[in-house]
């Protein structure tokens, strides 16, 4: 099972099918036409001596660059290492000197972002995307040479996560995995070859690699794809390609519910609608069904496992509001306590997932691998309940993070910035509820004797070293932190001293 043949088995049974439309180039490909561009990436790439186990980067909005690049290295045995184009220079750099990639394929938009990292990198290969579209054409369309050693445990991507030590891990996504997310995806969601999804959200996440795009190109489905959101463009996009099953984050329902364009909206050819990337509040759930009538489903995924691990029917998503539905097909899941006990029926525990669709482990990092795969099973760090249908709900997170609109942030990398600036002493980052966010970050800050740096000033500090959705929207001064005998901040303490009363 690897993902090497996905494309070129598609590409031999339905060849002139339409597999894409690419909205910012107005181009519609047929997927004859995406293995032969893939294939030309591969053997541009095999050129230069890319083979099994490289590593190929692209920092760059959605495009069919993606595609080629995706499939192409699962041709020959590379590994996709796409970046975060939301994060700051320094987090890239750490990226880039983490995974050493062979190449990297620079977006328009990002090359003064590369140019500040360039003395910093030692990346051999950096290759404009205009340069790119050049050099491609020239490529030979036939299918590479396989290496050898390519087998479904071949590690076909790497997607970085942020950890909660402050420092990005490296998820390792195995060929295996990706076929697997398609076979579950497909079997446990019901999708079709009719099927056609949008892709909104970044490709350098799972969620927009995985979430329908290779399981509708599995199936022969089509897609259609955008180079960034646009909430009224978006809506358009819906009802004028018939799309039929469409996956949004909480922040983009609430920008459609906002949008003008929504009052006219006919969402007649759409079957789901499913919310993922962060808990979804009942009440947005609540105002989307009023608003539109249109079927919405909650989902629950991690890079690590994929992002499609619960299923539920169209039937069960209204009476089961809340919840993420049963396990996929092809998946165990269990709730176990604090020492790997299975918890009480009913009771909240950590939820833990083993099955083929499961990552590898962290790229060069065993003692993160080590502590999330424990005999087979991967543990998420997320709680969960199960109720007696066997639906599952996220109760919260281990983890010390939170979610704004559909990205991690880890409290531990901003806080760390924040005790950088000379004045701060102490700092605390908590989440607080945002009705377009989903979360935002509140920083509660003790500064340094004799120093009295305002909010703006540390948000200034923080502009250059971190994403902008990481910096906190609200910064509060303190006095003190509490601490409990351990040493460790009660944020539960902040979060009632802070937030609660102020609501």
């Amino acid at each position: 099972m690897n993902a090497a043949d996905l494309l070129t088995s598609r590409a031999r049974l339905t060849p002139d099918r339409e597999a894409l439309f690419e909205v910012e180039t107005g181009v519609r490909y047929s997927y004859a036409e995406l293995n032969g561009r893939a294939n030309r990436a591969a053997n541009w790439l095999q050129s230069y001596g890319v083979g099994h186990g490289d590593r190929v980067s692209i920092l760059a909005h959605n495009s069919v660059v993606y595609l080629d690049i995706f499939y192409g290295c699962a041709k020959i045995g590379a590994i996709f290492t796409p970046l975060n184009w939301r994060l700051a220079a320094p987090e890239l750099v750490y990226i880039l000197h983490d995974c050493t990639p062979q190449f990297l394929l620079i977006g328009p938009e990002f090359e003064a972002t590369a140019q500040e990292m360039r003395p910093q990198i030692s990346v051999p290969h950096i290759v404009p995307l205009a340069r790119y579209a050049e050099v491609l054409p020239g490529q030979s369309a036939a299918e590479p040479p396989r290496p050898p050693e390519l087998s479904g445990e071949s590690a076909h991507c790497i997607l970085y996560t942020s950890g909660t030590t402050g420092r990005p891990k490296g998820a390792i996504i195995p060929q295996r995995q990706v076929v697997w997310n398609c076979v579950n995806t497909a079997v446990s969601w019901e999708l079709t070859a009719q099927d056609v999804s949008p892709v909104f959200t970044p490709m350098f996440h799972a969620g927009g690699l995985f979430a329908f795009l290779t399981p509708l190109f599995y199936l022969g489905g089509r897609i259609v794809l955008t180079r960034e959101f646009d909430a009224d463009q978006s809506l358009r996009l819906i009802q004028d390609e018939k799309c039929t099953v469409i996956l949004g984050v909480p922040t983009l329902f609430q920008m459609w519910l906002k949008s003008p364009a929504m009052a006219a909206a006919n969402f007649q050819h759409v079957r789901f609608f499913i919310s993922g990337g962060a808990p979804c509040p009942p009440s947005l759930m609540g105002a989307w069904r009023e608003a539109t009538g249109a079927v919405l489903r909650q989902g629950y995924g991690l890079t690590e496992v994929g992002p499609n691990c619960f299923s539920m029917t169209d039937a069960e998503s209204v009476p089961k509001t809340g919840s993420v539905g049963k396990p996929i097909f092809h998946s165990e899941m269990r709730l176990v306590d604090s020492d790997g006990r299975d918890a009480p029926p009913g009771a909240t525990g950590e939820l833990i997932i083993r099955g083929p669709h499961v990552c590898s482990g962290y790229w060069q990092n065993p003692a993160a691998t080590a502590a999330a795969l424990r005999n087979g099973w991967f543990y998420t760090g997320d709680m969960a309940r199960m109720d007696e249908d066997g639906f599952f709900t996220i109760a919260g997170r281990f983890k010390d993070m939170i979610i704004s609109g559909g990205e991690n942030v880890y409290a531990a990398e901003v806080e760390a910035i924040f005790l950088a600036h000379p004045g701060v002493a102490e700092c605390a980052l908590i989440g607080r509820a945002d009705e377009q966010w989903g979360e935002v970050g509140v920083m509660v800050v003790v500064t340094a004797v004799n120093q009295h740096p305002t909010a703006d000033d540390l948000r200034q500090f923080c502009a250059a070293k971190l994403a902008r959705y990481k910096i906190p929207k609200q910064i509060i001064f303190a006095d003190a932190l509490p601490y409990s005998p351990y040493g460790k901040v009660i944020k539960a303490e902040l979060r009632e001293r802070y937030l609660e009363n102020r609501e």
